[in-house]
């Protein structure tokens, strides 16, 4: 009896203890359930100054605050936006430079080739004449400070120029505004009179004036288009001297894209046309007929409408050196000849008894990408397909009405004012 009763007993108490064990798991669970962080859970401050954070951010915040906070992440964008233009600009030219470099490696190679010693013709297709002349030595003794300035300036031996006089301000502004606006920094103007000199100054426009010489000075300071036009051939001699490939530009042209990343540099000159289709541009066969002569009345001519003296990319060669002394040794000689007659009639007379004519090789721009204002005006305006085409520049020289005519341009393909070039009528008036 004891023993069962002490069995029993132990029985019990086993019983209760499961009971009780059972019962804790039971209310952990509970409390695990309602209360998962404890009963005296407690917020470091970290933890509470993310919660006040979150919360400021869901709208407790101040609209002074909010405005502030946008005005930094605005200017921490301009910030980013101007480094990222600038990042670019440098891509562009250093991959410029690689590109001339390489250009210029397989010139000198092909120099090389054809120079060094007589060659054998290969199999009929496969001949090639030298297309592109040697560079000349550069010279900086020729004007040291001019050679300061373009080693500043240049990007790759290349620069654009243009001549000014106070006549031309107005124009020179919309030049030199619209190479700002695309992003070319390799532009020189040569400032023909103090006018000009102190307008550079005031708009960052890098300049050049020359030493005092009367001759170039007294046109310079109160000539007209063409007499500053005639100058041109005679200043840019030192830069050809240098070493430099100069893009020569009037001021009455506005630059809608980087015509650097449009040349072909392969001959002595590369110019844009007066011309104002296929035909004219880059030569036709013109019949002239004769009926007095029976049978033989009719004779071919070869036609083409002359380069424009207003735009032209001119490599430092010996051709194109003697091409500019011809020009403005005829032109001094020849006071009232238009200088753009005497460049063509140089560029294209052969040599024939009694003259011998130039050996410069030439290259025609392209008419929609180089465009002269005839285009513009009578073709392009009125061609649906034509006008969505972007031209590298546009070159007003058809129109003496010039300066409203740039800003239309402006107008038309930078602001994208569809209507900005209608109120003009094709040619001009007397």
């Amino acid at each position: 009896m004891a023993g069962r009763r002490e069995k029993s007993g132990q029985s019990t108490r086993g019983s209760r203890i499961g009971a009780a064990i059972a019962f804790g798991v039971l209310m952990g669970c509970v409390f695990a359930f309602f209360y998962p962080n404890g009963f005296f859970s407690f917020n470091p401050p970290q933890a509470q100054s993310r919660k006040l954070s979150k919360l400021n951010l869901q709208g407790d915040s101040s609209p002074c605050e909010s405005s502030e906070r946008v005005n930094m992440l605005k200017s921490e964008i301009m910030k980013l936006s101007d480094r990222n233009a600038e990042l670019q600009k440098q891509v562009r030219g250093l991959t410029e430079k690689l590109r001339l470099a390489e250009q210029q490696k397989g010139n000198v190679e092909q120099q090389i080739v054809v120079l060094d010693k007589p060659q054998k013709a290969g199999p009929f297709g496969t001949v090639k004449s030298l297309r592109t002349n040697p560079h000349v030595i550069p010279d900086e003794s020729v004007n040291p400070r001019l050679a300061k300035i373009l080693a500043d300036v240049a990007i790759g031996k290349e620069i654009i120029v243009a001549l000014a006089n106070s006549n031309v301000k107005a124009m020179l502004e919309v030049w030199f505004t619209s190479i700002k606006k695309v992003g070319i920094p390799n532009y020189l103007v040569v400032a023909l009179d103090d006018t000009i000199v102190n307008f550079c100054k005031e708009n960052d426009v890098p300049f050049y004036k020359r030493d005092p010489d009367a001759a170039v000075d007294s046109v310079g300071k109160s000539g007209g288009n063409h007499a500053v036009s005639g100058l041109k051939f005679r200043i840019l001699r030192e830069f050809l001297q240098l070493g430099y490939s100069v893009l020569l530009s009037d001021v009455d042209i506005v630059y809608l894209q980087n015509p650097f990343d449009h040349l072909y540099r392969d001959s002595d000159v590369e110019s844009m046309s007066d011309g104002h289709n296929n035909m004219t541009a880059y030569g036709y066969n013109d019949v002239f007929d004769e009926p007095a002569m029976g049978w033989a009345r009719y004779a071919h001519t070869m036609r083409i409408w002359v380069y424009n003296s207003g735009f032209f990319y001119i490599r430092p060669t010996i051709p194109s050196i003697e091409l500019l002394d011809r020009v403005a040794d005829r032109l001094a000689k020849q006071p009232n000849s238009w200088d753009q007659a005497v460049f063509n009639e140089e560029l294209y007379y052969p040599s024939h008894p009694g003259y011998i004519g130039l050996h410069a090789s030439r290259r025609t721009m392209d008419i929609y990408l180089f465009m002269n204002s005839k285009v513009l005006f009578k073709t392009v305006r009125k061609d649906a397909n034509l006008k969505k085409l972007k031209p590298v520049i546009v070159h007003v020289n058809y129109h003496p009405d010039k300066l409203p005519r740039m800003q239309a341009v402006v107008e038309f393909y930078v602001d994208g004012k569809q209507n900005a070039l209608d109120s003009f009528p094709v040619g001009s008036e007397w």
